[in-house]
């Protein structure tokens, strides 16, 4: 695999300011191989401990956090001598020992030549957060699932990606029916890492099915596992409840639709703790598109997105077969996966910052307003290949953007308020706006 990441930890291996690092993201999204992989291309060596299977290891930052006594103790566990200039430390499933996260603010203070990073299951990380993060300290970077372009590469399809990044739309539009086709697989197959390697090597959707399966019951063992109990079954309820909120015509979430009654403060917690986990996504809506966006949000009004949509078609029991009947699986669950889909690809950007937009009448909502190179720029959604913007024109009139986009299954087109973007080149996005 080819992991679009990799470029940024260059960039934090070379930094003057480099501090340690702490690499984020939902269990099973790839943190271990990212770190290894990193390591093997950048480092003549490598001094890996993994915290779950080395406890024993968690004396060493009991007593004192003296740099010089941790390396030589990693070094008599490891047999390697760590020399700073050429070797990268790396501090796996640092959940396990809480005590060692602390111990990077040492790292950073008095002994900043060494390169060190570290992971760990978000679940445990959120269980042990009365422990102090060295805030200022360390450097965090957040790990998603593979995005269409990284599946495109680890399908094979190298040149496809680089076409893309050109932005010969004459030249994109001729392959248009390849990019739609591993589109479709994307919708399935999703983005988690097992299951990417998995159809990379047989093309087997049975196989990538089980190995999602597997995933979403990790993910319920977690709950159990790392989750305080009270909450438990409000955190199964919201979890259980996406696909069917995704796939109303309004995609708000409402509680009612879990159990009659429903409350906010019922489930406020259970929310929260699967946005910390990364398990899902929480996008709230604006009443004005302003920057920050931040300051104009309303948190009580929201959608939630699951972190992969390959596992909320898992979820959703979404048939292989599908697949085969042209295009209509972009439209599946009224177009929900392709929300789904939209979001995972600008999310993992994390210069992007996303909310959504709705009429205070209910008459008009924008998917999702992104605050991108200092602009706040509407997206509209098309699971098909639907020219109408019904809602981008209301918007229009209200707020008058400079620049709105749609995506939808249509050609690439750029009109004088209006760009049209094939859903595959959303990744694209960035790039072509920064151009105008």
């Amino acid at each position: 695999m080819l992991r679009a990441k990799i470029t940024d930890l260059i960039s934090w291996k070379n930094s003057a300011s480099r501090k340690p690092l702490i690499i984020r993201g939902a269990r099973q999204v790839g943190k271990t191989w990212l770190m290894k992989e990193f390591a093997r291309s950048q480092y003549a060596q490598t001094v890996y401990i993994n915290f779950e299977k080395s406890k024993h290891l968690k004396s060493l930052f009991t007593d004192d956090f003296s740099i010089k006594r941790i390396v030589i103790a990693l070094q008599a566990e490891t047999g390697l001598v760590i020399k700073a200039e050429n070797t990268l430390l790396i501090f796996d499933e640092i959940q396990a020992v809480p005590e060692a996260i602390t111990s990077l603010k040492y790292f950073n203070e008095d002994a900043p030549e060494f390169h060190i990073m570290a992971a760990g299951s978000l679940p445990g990380l959120a269980l042990h957060s009365d422990i102090s993060f060295p805030v200022g300290k360390i450097t965090f970077m957040d790990l998603y699932p593979l995005s269409y372009l990284e599946f495109l590469n680890a399908v094979g399809e190298n040149s496809l990606v680089e076409i893309l990044r050109s932005e010969d739309w004459k030249l994109i539009t001729a392959y248009k029916s390849k990019y739609i086709e591993h589109l479709r697989h994307y919708y399935y197959v999703g983005g988690m890492p097992e299951a990417v390697m998995r159809f990379s090597e047989n093309s087997s959707f049975s196989d990538v099915r089980a190995i999602q399966k597997q995933i979403l019951d990790a993910y319920e063992h977690d709950f159990s596992k790392h989750a305080p109990s009270s909450i438990v079954p409000r955190i199964r309820m919201v979890w259980n409840a996406i696909p069917a909120q995704l796939a109303k015509e309004n995609r708000k979430f409402i509680y009612g639709m879990m159990r009659e009654g429903s409350r906010a403060k019922e489930y406020e917690s259970a929310i929260m703790w699967l946005t910390d986990c990364g398990q899902i996504h929480k996008i709230c809506v604006v009443k004005k598109p302003a920057i920050p966006l931040k300051a104009y949000e309303e948190s009580k009004i929201f959608k939630l997105f699951m972190v992969d949509i390959g596992l909320i078609s898992a979820m959703s029991d979404l048939d292989a077969r599908t697949l085969l009947e042209g295009n209509s699986i972009f439209s599946e669950f009224k177009g929900a996966l392709t929300e789904q889909y939209v979001l995972q690809q600008v999310i993992s950007n994390q210069d992007i910052v996303v909310h959504y937009w709705s009429a205070e009448s209910s008459t008009a909502e924008i998917d999702f307003i992104l605050q991108i190179n200092g602009k706040v720029v509407p997206v509209e959604v098309k699971a098909e290949e639907n020219l109408q913007a019904k809602s981008l024109k209301v918007y229009r009139e209200k707020f008058n953007p400079a620049v709105s986009v749609r995506t939808s299954m249509s050609d690439f087109r750029k009109q004088d308020w209006l760009i049209n973007l094939p859903l595959y080149a959303i990744s694209e996005i960035k790039n072509i706006l920064a151009e105008l």
